[in-house]
């Protein structure tokens, strides 16, 4: 939904006096323009949000789980526009805005233009504005190309924020309405892909059949990154210890141990008192450096480091390589659990103490989940419990 950012503080404004009149004046507009404003906002979400009482307009429970986000999503970005512009919170529009956090993102007009679906000069206009409240260049131009300046991306990142709140505004109505909107983006890391989210999902599209449901893979960094920007609404896998930044929370769910896994033919899958000495050669498939799991490998194998490794996050890579060849692969037992089973990587009889890991939910700090998101999380605790982690 493309949210009128005036059109909110409008709505705001009459929660907090319970008069369109007072309202108008908060906001410098005519009575007429506040009463045009709290309507097509209603028209737009489909549901009433005020009760019109002979003392006044009283939010309903619609009305009110809106005011909630939408506070909490303007608080964002007067925090952020306040040192750029006294004026630039309560100018920029919501498109604007979106130019603003495409430009920073691609580094260029001609592909913020294309992400957005807009013509070039729309994103050159919308930028301009800004930079005219602002009465500072947000862009610093180079001929090695374009890139923000401090205030833009700290605008940017709050205009994020504060989308993902709107959003989740707009499907907690949706909700309360009986309808579906929006969606959940989760960050998942590769135990959870094959573990813990399919279970959990087919229970949640039981009763929630049509929200949509994305599930983004890759580096950690990077799911932590799209976490942090409003982009996904919480990770699931191995915790981090340290805690890689403030603004996150980490809620351990139960614990997994890593396991040495081999292809079926491999000539120590039956050998009897296996000791690490005996498998430390390798050579060995591992996860990335930096990943909590080869952060326990390299413990394990500190004076015995091998060589030769490949490194990969892909169950598939690994499995092909443990059935093709000797290699042996050093993994989560409940991610390597399926394939296990199935007969296609067999464990080692070899004792690895002290590898267990904590494993669980990184959401921001201040994230409030929508009731559809809180059900997920709901059938990811009942899917743990299930299995006894």
């Amino acid at each position: 939904m493309k949210w009128n950012l005036r059109h909110l503080r409008v709505f705001l404004a009459v929660c907090g006096s319970c008069s369109v009149s007072r309202a108008a004046q908060e906001c410098n507009l005519s009575q007429p323009a506040a009463t045009q404003a709290i309507a097509k906002l209603e028209r737009d979400l489909a549901q009433p949000l005020f009760r019109h009482l002979s003392q006044g307009l009283f939010p309903t429970a619609a009305g009110e789980a809106l005011a909630a986000r939408v506070a909490r999503a303007l608080r964002r970005l007067d925090a952020a526009a306040a040192p750029i512009s006294a004026r630039l919170a309560t100018t920029a529009s919501y498109a604007q805005l979106e130019a603003l956090i495409a430009l920073r993102e691609t580094g260029n007009f001609t592909l913020a233009a294309r992400q957005l679906g807009l013509a070039q000069p729309t994103v050159h206009r919308a930028i301009a504005y800004l930079e005219s409240e602002a009465r500072r260049p947000l862009f610093d131009r180079s001929a090695q190309g374009i890139r923000a300046t401090r205030a833009a991306l700290q605008l940017a990142d709050a205009a994020r924020l504060a989308f993902a709140e709107l959003e989740q505004g707009e499907m907690e109505l949706a909700e309360m309405a009986g309808r579906a909107a929006g969606r959940i983006v989760i960050g998942a890391m590769p135990l959870a892909r094959s573990s813990l989210l399919p279970r959990a999902i087919v229970a949640f599209r039981a009763d929630r059949p049509d929200i949509p449901i994305r599930v983004d893979e890759g580096p950690y960094d990077d799911l932590l990154a799209g976490l942090r920007r409003g982009e996904i609404d919480f990770l699931i896998g191995a915790l981090r210890d340290p805690l890689p930044i403030g603004d996150v929370v980490q809620k351990p769910l139960f614990e997994d141990d890593l396991i040495a896994v081999v292809g079926p033919d491999h000539p120590l899958r039956d050998r009897p008192d296996l000791t690490p000495r005996d498998v430390a050669p390798g050579p060995w498939v591992l996860a990335r450096q930096g990943t909590p799991s080869r952060q326990i490998f390299d413990a394990l194998f500190r004076g015995s480091r091998p060589d030769s490794i490949v490194e990969t996050g892909s169950m598939i890579l690994m499995r092909e390589l443990l059935r093709a060849s000797g290699h042996i692969g050093f993994i989560s037992r409940l991610q390597a659990a399926a394939e296990i089973e199935l007969g296609l990587m067999v464990p080692l009889p070899l004792a690895l103490p002290g590898t267990g890991r904590p494993i669980g939910l990184t959401t921001r700090r201040d994230w409030i989940p929508t009731a559809a998101q809180e059900a997920l999380l709901k059938e990811l605790s009942i899917s743990i419990r299930q299995k006894s982690y």
